[in-house]
């Protein structure tokens, strides 16, 4: 069952986070100590008003347990989700801005996937790139964008089939990801 995730989902949610961001949850979080970010992302998840806010992200969940999430939010409303992470760095005496933009003004972006290794391989995935897809066309959006690792062939596989195309590429946390870009159907 897909739905909206809920303040109860941090812990799960933030485990599956780190898995498809690696260290950019920790240049999000201000340290390069997983335990502590994975802390500080939870808080953040469980607040309103900011990139990884549980408002932003919807869950798989099967018998009770949250398999798979998805993290998406306009590409105009970046600047005012990432700035509660800049005033956090800022008060840690990390230099602002030290986030990339990543989205831009017109697309609607899917900023993290991830399905729980034990459920890999049966769909997951192709089923939340759909579900992103149709809350794109229900909004509205006619552009939507997504990043991936120029080191993951299987998943730019995955993109390429769904109908998405290149559209440059960018650095997030010294990794090289490739956009994608597509044009939903508006319904």
């Amino acid at each position: 069952m897909y739905r909206q995730a809920t303040k109860s989902d941090a812990s799960a949610v933030i485990t599956l986070l780190f898995s498809a961001i690696g260290n950019i949850a920790n240049t999000l979080a201000g340290t390069d100590d997983d335990q502590q970010a994975h802390h500080v992302l939870e808080h953040f998840f469980q607040q309103k008003g900011n990139r990884i806010s549980y408002e932003n992200v919807m869950v798989k969940e099967e018998n009770e347990k949250v398999i798979a999430f998805m993290l998406t939010y306009h590409g105009s409303d970046a600047a005012s989700l990432d700035q509660p992470f800049i005033d956090r760095l800022a008060a840690n005496g990390v230099m602002a801005p030290v986030i990339q933009r990543e989205a831009k003004d017109d697309e609607f972006y899917l900023d993290s996937i991830a399905v729980d290794p034990d459920y890999q391989g049966h769909g997951i995935g192709t089923e939340m790139l759909q579900l992103f897809e149709r809350q794109a066309s229900e909004r509205g959006y006619d552009k939507i964008m997504l990043l991936v690792d120029q080191d993951n062939p299987a998943a730019r596989k995955l993109y390429l089939r769904q109908g998405y195309s290149e559209d440059g590429s960018i650095t997030v946390s010294g990794h090289i990801f490739d956009r994608m870009v597509k044009k939903p159907e508006i319904t």
